[in-house]
């Protein structure tokens, strides 16, 4: 009696070891709610602003490409700017885009010299109003003029518990934290899924914010769509703390403990015998 009490001490000491979360799998999921959530127009349709020091490429095209000719001043159609859509941390190279046109440094201001036109202002503008704007005042000149503007340094960095970190430069100017994580590689198996840090710098001010990507209702949050500089940094969750902490001979003592239980069991099974 006596040993098969031991015995059933040792494999409820092995059973309660190796017993992991039910709920494990749900702390992996993300957008968990999605069903259940209203998307707000006005985040969904959120669009970043022009900041001082992006590098704008903005190239006029018409029927007519003489009379354009002064609009795209110093440019060749052979030139072109190299951006990297999917490349940082691991990956350089991967996922190149050639940009083609005239390229522009938004100034301190907020301000670009453009050609013919002088200086023109880009502040609190998305890329959607400073084209539309400049289609109206190139218009002035060139019938049915086709105007297209870039951000060719859109950049975000992501750090932490990610498989890829690194500066992330995002060739047409738009992105979401879903975006981001994708091209990062997504989280590791120790990322804290509901609490990512976004620190912001906008028109000179730094603010930030926490986003919870297990839950939808991050869809309607001023952080779901990045902007220029965003750096999003995923803490460790407590896992990866308890791992850390163990002795690096645990798995390696368990399994000890499991081959024991096995042949105590064996030879009690002989004695009976």
């Amino acid at each position: 009696m006596m040993k098969d009490k031991i015995l059933a001490v040792l494999i409820a000491f092995v059973l309660v070891s190796c017993k992991t979360n039910p709920n494990a799998h749900n702390d992996l999921n993300y957008m968990q709610n999605i069903e259940n959530v209203a998307i707000d127009a006005s985040a969904k349709n959120s669009q970043p602003t022009i900041q001082p020091g992006d590098q704008l490429i903005i190239l006029i095209t018409a029927k007519d490409t003489d009379v354009v000719k002064p609009f795209n001043q110093n440019y060749s159609s052979s030139e072109f700017i190299q951006t990297n859509a999917l490349a940082g941390g691991n990956t350089p190279g991967q996922g190149t885009v050639n940009v083609s046109g005239p390229s522009y440094i938004v100034d301190v201001n907020g301000d670009i010299d453009f050609p013919i036109l002088g200086r023109l202002s880009t502040s609190n503008k998305t890329l959607i109003q400073f084209k539309d704007e400049l289609k109206t005042k190139v218009s002035e000149f060139v019938i049915n003029p086709t105007i297209s503007v870039r951000l060719a340094n859109f950049k975000i960095t992501i750090l932490g518990e990610v498989n890829r970190q690194g500066d992330y430069i995002v060739s047409n100017g738009q992105a979401t934290i879903l975006n981001a994580l994708g091209m990062a590689g997504d989280l590791t198996m120790y990322g804290k899924r509901n609490d990512i840090l976004i620190i912001r710098t906008e028109n000179g001010q730094i603010t930030h914010g926490r986003v919870n990507i297990q839950d939808a209702n991050l869809i309607n949050s001023s952080y779901y769509n990045l902007k220029q500089g965003d750096a999003i940094i995923v803490s460790s969750n407590n896992t990866k703390s308890i791992t850390a902490k163990q002795n690096p001979n645990t798995p390696i003592i368990l399994s000890a403990v499991s081959i024991g239980v096995t042949a105590i069991a064996v030879v009690i099974g002989l004695f009976k015998k």
